[in-house]
């Protein structure tokens, strides 16, 4: 387009793709987290797990009979086998009565 063409106006591209996936609700919130069953799954980034023991011991003095499965039986969430790892997740949750999961930490 011509410097005397344009009226100040010009075309762009959004530099995204379409959105390949639908967008799907989250889960109910739990009422409560005592006597709840919660999975600790962790990146292995920044320092979940100093963060994570605090966590727990927080949650435990809050909420009456709240247990964990600890990070470590999971594995990283965000290293080579990302994909293998969270694929497992909602097989590893039943196996082991999960309630609901905490995952964190990378800043």
């Amino acid at each position: 387009m011509s410097e005397a063409d344009s009226d100040g106006h010009y075309e762009v591209y959004w530099p995204r793709s379409p959105r390949r996936s639908e967008l799907k609700p989250l889960a109910r919130r739990l009422d409560t987290l005592a006597g709840k069953k919660i999975a600790l799954l962790w990146d292995y980034l920044f320092r979940g797990d100093e963060v994570f023991a605090v966590l727990e011991e927080e949650l435990k003095a809050r909420f009456p009979g709240v247990s964990f499965v600890d990070w470590r039986e999971f594995g990283n969430t965000h290293g080579t086998d990302e994909r293998k790892v969270v694929a497992a997740l909602p097989e590893r949750f039943k196996e082991l009565a999960v309630d609901a999961a905490i995952s964190g930490m990378g800043c």
